[in-house]
């Protein structure tokens, strides 16, 4: 069974992250004035405030448009120049400026090379507004050897009166001399990146010389070639005269070993600049097994700012694969696994709500119906309102009927004596699962559909102008009103594959589940079908009409087949 699933019709807004690092991590007070600034600027969403005691360093993290993030980040460098002194600042971690590093970060349809575009403008604007000097780093590099942000920041603020006014090191934005503002401000490093998941592995060490071995084991650059003695023999040089290096194990990632006396433990700090390369899991096995080596025990780890949910969810697959249990579970259980394997509540609370980002952008994003209760969500649907209504309850019940074919496939990866069929049932539980968790989402899509409409009637109509403007704006949100419903039947009615497969070869005691399922799922897109055909009156594209209705019936018919099918299956085996 083919499932096609049809995108929306409108335009997604454009979201970028932006995650810069300021030199200050015990005053709260002058932090606070920072996010302040921040914040000031309307759209914008402060995700995360991560402060350091010992690296004296906050990591900020916020969201918004392009523009709107460009300005946000300007008053929030602008203010950190006010009021960090960088003359007077120490702390664990390389610094070169109030304003450290600020990357941009592509979130959601964005292009890199957008990015880049609007790294370049803010770069320009802190340059020639504030006097700072700025390096344009990674994608925002002018020059290749300014990718590395590490090449940027050589010789950290110490270093960066004699840099920045040589030709090598002029800065590409603002002053390339010395002067008292400067050495207030420092430089900054503002850039355009991929999400970097900035990472801390936690040893049963004190000593920081052991942390930087295993540090130089994983990191890509690795560690200088020396003969003899690794650690003091003589550098070997390449025929430039360069040191050889001998690589680390992981690509895309950066690692130095610390001592954090908040709580006497040295870390490996990472940063994973490409989870697509190297993912936070494998980074956690990796430093395992290279300390395993050296004598020396992993005691958990923490995420510094917010992570991407497909990286959590990653990572607990990962071990719940190595377990040979079913990955078609819900995503807050496979989370918990994933906190759990990597020991990420071990120096604090580690809250998802709080620290994936996914899960912040929601939460600050308004309640959704989804989230109601039991109760509350059909309170909700008995009021006065006219949503959610039809289009949502079909959404609904399609969920749980794919949930109850998710349960039987993931009942079936845990019997005992299956054990060998726990990978073949835990792919039909992710089968499952993914139209459960999308059908969910119809719940809420097809009121927000429908909201949609009731805005674009309510539009004025005086004038000729207004009157056609208001006219496509409610066929545009008709259309819309017609492919949120039909992606329902799709979704349910390729639910049903799931169930067959379960009431077919599913564990035996929980057949009679998949016959319910069947019944959801095939309520459900004669639910949505019905709403299909209630919107379809509404719209002047006939052409288009024809064909969905078309489509859509031929679903149903399919649906009421594959039911048949399945309760014929199911009433045989519960006769015996």
């Amino acid at each position: 069974m083919v499932v096609i699933l049809k995108r929306k019709s409108f335009q997604m807004k454009k979201i970028i992250e932006c995650v810069p690092n300021f030199s200050e991590g015990r005053n709260m007070a002058v932090i606070k004035e920072i996010t302040n600034a921040i914040e000031s600027v309307e759209g914008i969403k402060l995700l995360d405030v991560d402060p350091g005691k010992a690296t004296n360093r906050t990591v900020v993290t916020f969201v918004g448009s392009p523009e709107d993030v460009v300005e946000a980040a300007f008053r929030g460098i602008k203010k950190a120049a006010e009021v960090i002194d960088m003359s007077l600042h120490f702390g664990e971690h390389p610094r070169f400026g109030a304003t450290d590093v600020c990357p941009l970060v592509p979130v959601s349809n964005v292009t890199m090379e957008e990015t880049v575009h609007y790294a370049r403008i803010l770069a320009e604007r802190v340059g020639n507004e504030l006097g700072i000097p700025v390096f344009c780093y990674e994608f925002a590099a002018f020059h290749n050897e300014r990718k590395s942000l590490a090449n940027c920041r050589a010789g950290e603020y110490e270093g960066l009166k004699e840099r920045i006014s040589t030709e090598r090191w002029k800065p590409d934005f603002g002053p390339s001399y010395w002067s008292e503002s400067v050495a207030k401000t420092g430089a900054s490093a503002i850039g355009a990146r991929n999400f970097l998941v900035a990472y801390n592995i936690n040893l049963n060490t004190t000593s920081t010389r052991r942390a930087n071995s295993i540090a130089f084991d994983i990191r890509e650059a690795g560690r200088v070639k020396r003969e003899g003695d690794p650690v003091t023999g003589k550098i070997v040089a390449d025929e430039n005269g360069e040191p050889e290096r001998i690589p680390g194990t992981l690509k895309k990632t950066r690692a130095i070993g610390w001592y954090l006396e908040e709580y006497g433990i040295a870390q490996i700090s990472i940063n994973l600049t490409d989870i697509s390369v190297t993912s936070v899991h494998i980074a956690f096995d990796e430093v395992c097994e290279k300390a395993r080596l050296r004598g020396i025990r992993v005691t958990g780890s923490e995420l510094i700012g917010l992570i991407p949910l497909q990286a959590m969810l990653d990572a607990g697959k990962y071990y719940l694969e190595k377990q040979q249990r079913s990955t078609g579970i819900s995503d807050d259980e496979i989370i918990k696994i994933a906190i759990k394997s990597l020991g990420l509540n071990e120096l604090a609370p580690f809250d998802p709500k709080k620290k994936i980002i996914e899960y912040v952008i929601d939460e600050k994003s308004g309640k959704y119906l989804v989230d109601f209760s039991l109760k509350q969500f059909a309170g909700e649907t008995a009021s006065e309102s006219p949503a959610p209504g039809g289009g949502s309850i079909s959404a609904y019940v399609g969920a749980l009927g794919a949930a109850l074919g998710t349960m039987v496939a993931n009942l079936s990866a845990h019997k005992r004596g299956w054990e060998n069929r726990w990978k073949e049932f835990s792919d039909w539980a992710e089968k499952g699962k993914y139209f459960h968790t999308e059908l969910l989402k119809c719940v809420d899509e097809d009121t927000k559909a429908f909201n949609q409409i009731m805005k674009a009637l309510e539009m004025p109509k005086t004038t000729m102008q207004e009157s056609s403007v208001r006219k496509n704006a409610i066929q545009e949100a008709t259309k819309n009103a017609i492919d949120v419903p039909l992606k329902v039947m799709q979704l349910a009615h390729g639910s049903m594959e799931i169930l067959k497969a379960m009431s077919e070869t599913g564990n035996p005691n929980s057949v009679s589940d998949a016959g319910v399922g069947a019944l959801c799922a095939r309520t459900a897109v004669e639910g949505a079908f019905l709403n299909v055909k209630i919107n379809a009156a509404g719209l002047d594209d006939k052409l288009y009409v024809g064909k969905i209705l078309k489509e859509a019936e031929n679903m149903l018919y399919s649906a009421k087949e594959s039911e048949v099918a399945i309760l014929k299956i199911v009433h045989q085996k519960i006769s015996g």
